[in-house]
């Protein structure tokens, strides 16, 4: 009796199992069967978007879908982010994430509304981006060594534009200041598009941002960039030095993009996902177009991807305490 029981669950255990593998195979091959929404963190114009844009328009293609672009705005990018965290996971709902929504918030936010990688299932790397300094054309400086000249020269400390409290160009401005020694003024905006605006107009003096929102009005003249606050120089700006190679040191700076879903996504949609995305970002095409904006292709698989963001989340709760930032 005992050996009948043990086989007779023994035999539903394998039918449960097969059952759930065979529900999971299916979604995979059906999905999608409705339009998706990709979330973008910043306004339209930025880095985010431009991205986004990018994949979503191949993605839509490789998956026969609509795909739609959802820019949430706020809060440097938490406020689309913990959207995405709350979300349905079934594929429907997709964010392009970056370092400042799933690395540096949850070290700079004191009560942050969702909890990185916990809440998050990363499916692709998609770029980094090299981080300009830049300055309107009004500012007397042509190198970094006569900004700081200028700076220590002045009474009034230089202004700072940044597209919000706690993004990149706010903590790049923040460590340039303790790397130098100088003193700025940071003027936070709802978006990098506004930052952009007042500092070609002249109301802010400079500001630290991702290359691909910069680059326009650079090659426009509008805009000087002085430095790379990233290791390495960039194809874009082939002429520009980095701030390394100015002897300038702990203020390396660099962003990056992925594609993250919420956390409890099914593994075979996870595994389409990722599969589509990386045949896509891996073509020439497309590697033009993140090149052609200032980009960098920096293609990672999910495995790959989740252990990147660790160590970047790690880093970058060690340079905020050392650098002693908080967000309210």
């Amino acid at each position: 009796m005992k050996t009948f029981s043990a086989n007779l669950l023994k035999t539903v255990c394998i039918v449960l199992a097969g059952s759930v593998l065979s529900v999971s195979t299916v979604m995979g091959q059906t999905y999608p069967n409705k339009p998706i929404t990709m979330i973008a963190g910043f306004p339209p114009g930025g880095s985010a978007d431009l991205l986004a844009r990018i994949v979503s328009q191949k993605l839509s293609v490789a998956l026969n879908q609509s795909i739609v672009v959802e820019n949430r705005t706020g809060a440097g990018g938490t406020i689309a982010a913990s959207a995405v965290a709350k979300a349905n996971p079934d594929g429907y709902t997709l964010f392009l994430g970056s370092a400042a929504t799933q690395s540096i918030a949850p070290a700079v936010y004191k009560n942050l509304s969702y909890q990185s990688p916990q809440a998050f299932q990363p499916i692709t790397m998609v770029a980094q981006i090299p981080v300009a300094l830049v300055v309107n054309s009004e500012v007397k400086a042509n190198t970094v060594q006569e900004l700081l000249a200028l700076a220590k020269s002045q009474k009034d400390p230089l202004t700072f534009a940044s597209s919000g409290t706690g993004a990149i160009p706010h903590l790049a401005g923040e460590l340039f200041q303790q790397s130098t020694g100088i003193k700025l003024t940071h003027i936070p905006y709802k978006g990098a598009p506004l930052a952009m605006t007042d500092l070609i107009s002249g109301r802010v003096d400079m500001m630290f941002d991702n290359l691909p929102t910069v680059l326009p009005n650079i090659r426009g003249g509008k805009l000087r960039a002085l430095a790379i606050a990233g290791s390495k120089q960039t194809r874009a700006l082939p002429n520009v030095p980095t701030l390394a190679e100015l002897g300038i040191r702990g203020a390396e700076v660099t962003s990056w993009f992925g594609v993250l879903a919420p956390n409890g996504l099914p593994q075979p949609i996870a595994k389409r996902l990722n599969d589509e995305m990386v045949k896509i970002l891996s073509t020439n095409e497309v590697k033009d177009q993140l090149f052609e904006i200032g980009a960098e292709p920096f293609v990672l698989p999910t495995d790959e991807f989740v252990k990147f963001l660790d160590g970047d989340i790690k880093r970058w709760a060690k340079l905020v305490k050392d650098a002693g930032i908080k967000v309210d």
